[in-house]
C-alpha cells in the first residue's frame, strides 16, 4: 500500500517522547498561518512510498522509541497510515500523531471513515488542533501553540472523554 510523503526523519527527540521515527505526510487542508511545514500543504508534492519500506526503515534503528506521524494532515490518508500502524503496533511500537483537527472532530470524521477510526485506535498520543500563530510558544514540549493539547489516545477513547497527557 502507498502513502503519498513529504519526507522522513529517521532520529528525532523533538517530535515525541524518546527517539523517534517520523514521517511527515504530504497534502494539508488547514494551511495554518505560520505553520512550520507549508511544503506539506500541496496534496501533489511529496512523494509516493511504499508502507512496507517505512517499516524496513523504522526497523533498521534498534535505538528508536516510536514513530510519529505528521504532516501536513496525516488524517487526510487514513487507510495506508492503518495499515502502517497496525503492522508497527503488531510488534508493539508506541505510536504518536499530530493532527490539526481536534480529538473531537476526528470523532466526528471516523463515524463517516472507518479508516479514521482504525488509525485512531491504533495511536497511543494525539497532538490536536490547529496551529495558531497567536498562541505560539517556544516554550511548549511537542507543540507549537497553547490551544493543542496532548491527549492519551487509548484513555480517552476508552473513557468516552478527552484525557490530556503532561509530558
Amino acid at each position: 500500500m502507498e502513502l503519498r510523503i513529504s519526507g522522513v526523519v529517521e532520529e528525532s527527540i523533538v517530535d515525541g517522547p524518546g527517539l523517534r521515527f517520523v514521517i511527515f505526510t504530504q497534502g494539508c487542508p488547514h494551511r495554518c498561518k505560520g505553520c512550520h511545514n507549508p511544503q506539506t500543504h500541496d496534496f501533489a508534492g511529496g512523494e509516493v512510498t511504499d508502507i512496507d519500506q517505512l517499516c524496513r526503515r523504522y526497523h533498521r534503528n534498534p535505538l528508536l522509541q516510536g514513530v510519529t506521524l505528521s504532516g501536513g494532515e496525516p488524517f487526510s490518508q487514513p487507510a495506508p497510515l492503518a495499515e502502517l500502524c497496525a503492522r508497527l503496533k503488531a510488534q508493539d511500537v508506541h505510536i504518536m500523531v499530530y493532527s490539526g483537527y481536534t480529538y473531537e472532530e476526528l470523532i466526528a470524521l471516523s463515524k463517516k471513515d472507518a479508516d479514521i477510526a482504525r488509525l485512531l485506535g491504533l495511536c497511543d498520543i494525539l497532538v490536536d488542533g490547529r496551529f495558531e500563530q497567536s498562541s505560539r510558544s517556544l516554550t511548549l514540549k511537542f507543540r507549537g501553540s497553547r490551544n493543542q493539547r496532548i491527549i492519551d489516545l487509548p484513555a480517552s477513547l476508552g473513557s468516552g472523554h478527552v484525557v490530556e497527557l503532561v509530558l
